[in-house]
């Protein structure tokens, strides 16, 4: 079974049978859900939809613009854009919502359908909820001929994406242009290969060495952006002795970076870096001096906020968990340690794009190297193991037993249990759609990371 239908939305592998993959049933039945949920909202509903370059993207945005059409929607067609970039249309349009369709680091047989409400961010717990209930209990319904959606075709997006990040405050354009950056760039053959090359182009970057950069949807490699995937980059960097290397998922919302040495900067310290900056620069009374990441996240951001004397919380895994934190303390900078920005000055999404500009002015204000920038933070060292489980039960079992056994630290049940020490911490979370448990442990060192991975194991068991 490859269908995996959450509040977040709908991922699953094209073809096969229905209700078992993502086939064009319950593609249908899905949109038209969501549909349904919106006008129990809103009198009149307008939705923008944007997809990555899979091979499955312009079959499945044409079915879903005409599923919305027959529930009376007015669409607004981005075709190829950013999960960011939607998220960003959908506000500049005054959209009830968006549609975005992209299956993230996925491989390319899988797709999915993601859903925004009006701020452009994704559903809240409660209306994803109740979207799953309007779809299986087939709650909605489509309208006559004369009330047939139209469809309006938007080829600005990503200008206007770009323009809005080169107006912020902290993205210096010319101050990028002096340093004349050597920048390589893996495009996965997603929309990245063109977005982020037209983002350096307006930063003022004239050396861009591209690898995967074209929209075919033929990923050259597993796309979610780790070490083990990233060969041909790294090499790239090196041979071509350029400054950095930068690395985009299918649908640009994750960031990661090589260092001029070929060497990976490491997904969780792309937020760490950003935040730096922000926190030294940020001099505004909008936001607080506060930053957000998730519960998996590497504690190296709550040390930098330390150093600024500005807070730290955590949030349950999620973006649309660290986006609510966010609001609620007006964190400035926040993300997860996937290599998701987010900066709240231009929207609440992970945002690639805003993280490669907001990067290239701290490393050109900073006149260093990568690889120097990188050795300015502690060098946590995190392992994840999975656990396969039988039941919920056995969780709650296993929960129960592990608070009692460290009962004497500081223990965090917002999502799972999260363990804590004044040098390391473990994070053991249940997946909401596999039988498994995830289990994060991050130390000062590999010996003290692998003790704490026996002594966990050891317990549970």
């Amino acid at each position: 079974m490859s269908l995996i239908t959450s509040i977040s939305g709908l991922r699953g592998t094209i073809g096969g049978t229905p209700g078992d993959n993502l086939t064009p049933l319950d593609a249908v039945k899905f949109t038209a859900a969501f549909a349904s949920l919106l006008k129990q909202k809103h009198q009149k509903i307008k939705i923008v939809v944007g997809r990555d370059a899979r091979l499955s993207g312009l079959v499945l945005k044409n079915q879903i613009i005409s599923t919305l059409q027959f529930c009376g929607v007015q669409v607004i067609d981005l075709d190829l854009a950013t999960t960011p970039t939607v998220e960003m249309l959908v506000i500049r349009e005054q959209a009830q919502g968006g549609i975005i369709l992209s299956a993230s680091h996925n491989p390319k047989e899988w797709n999915a359908l993601k859903l925004l409400d009006d701020q452009g961010e994704f559903l809240s717990a409660a209306d994803g909820k109740l979207l799953l209930e309007l779809s299986d209990n087939h709650n909605f319904n489509f309208v006559s001929v004369e009330e047939l959606g139209t469809v309006t075709v938007i080829s600005d997006a990503l200008e206007y994406h770009i323009n809005q990040i080169l107006d912020l405050d902290l993205v210096d354009k010319e101050l990028i242009a002096a340093a004349n950056f050597k920048i390589a760039i893996d495009g996965i053959n997603s929309v990245g290969g063109s977005a982020i090359p037209e983002l350096l182009s307006k930063l003022g970057v004239e050396t861009i060495y591209k690898l995967n950069c074209d929209n075919s949807g033929n990923f050259a490699h597993n796309p979610e952006p780790l070490l083990e995937n990233l060969n041909d980059i790294c090499d790239l960097v090196k041979n071509k002795q350029a400054d950095l290397g930068i690395v985009v998922d299918p649908d640009v919302d994750r960031l990661a970076f090589i260092d001029e040495q070929g060497i990976m900067f490491g997904e969780e310290y792309t937020l760490v870096s950003v935040a730096d900056y922000i926190l030294e620069n940020y001099h505004d009374s909008k936001y607080k001096l506060a930053t957000v990441s998730n519960l998996s996240s590497t504690r190296a951001l709550k040390d930098v906020a330390a150093k600024y004397q500005a807070t730290y919380e955590a949030a349950a895994v999620g973006e649309v968990n660290v986006v609510a934190k966010m609001k609620e303390i007006k964190a400035v900078i926040g993300g997860e340690g996937n290599g998701g920005i987010i900066y709240p000055e231009l929207h609440y999404g992970r945002d690639a794009l805003v993280g490669v500009a907001l990067f290239l002015t701290y490393l050109a204000k900073q006149k260093i190297t990568v690889s120097r920038l990188r050795c300015k933070y502690p060098d946590y060292v995190m392992i994840k193991h999975k656990l396969t489980l039988i039941d919920r039960e056995e969780i709650n079992n296993i929960f129960t037993a592990l608070k009692s056994v460290y009962a004497a630290e500081r223990l965090d049940e917002q999502d799972g249990l999260k363990i804590e020490w004044a040098d390391a911490w473990i994070h053991l979370r249940p997946s909401n759609t596999e039988a498994i448990m995830r289990l994060y442990i991050e130390a000062p060192d590999n010996v003290r990371a692998q003790a704490l991975l026996t002594e966990i194991l050891s317990n549970i068991k």
